[in-house]
């Protein structure tokens, strides 16, 4: 959610690359579970080859935050 929120909206493949290691199962899966949960809004284009946008839903943005809090945190205490 970090990364969509920092640049509002990404591709799939510029979130997996921002994301590092991250295997396809993992990040499908995930971005599946927040779509569901409304934090993210995935918009698909009909063009070959397939193109997928991801952006913060209105309620995931309100809980940016508190994760940008979290992350202080967690800094302050490695």
């Amino acid at each position: 959610m970090f990364w969509v929120w920092k640049r509002e909206v990404l591709r799939y493949g510029e979130l997996k690359r921002a994301l590092g290691e991250i295997t396809h199962k993992m990040l499908s899966s995930q971005l599946k579970e927040l779509e569901a949960d409304n934090l993210i809004i995935r918009k698909e284009y009909p063009q070959v080859p397939p193109k997928v946008e991801y952006c913060l839903s209105p309620k995931g943005l309100t809980l940016m935050p508190v994760l940008e809090i979290l992350c202080l945190w967690g800094k302050e205490h490695t």
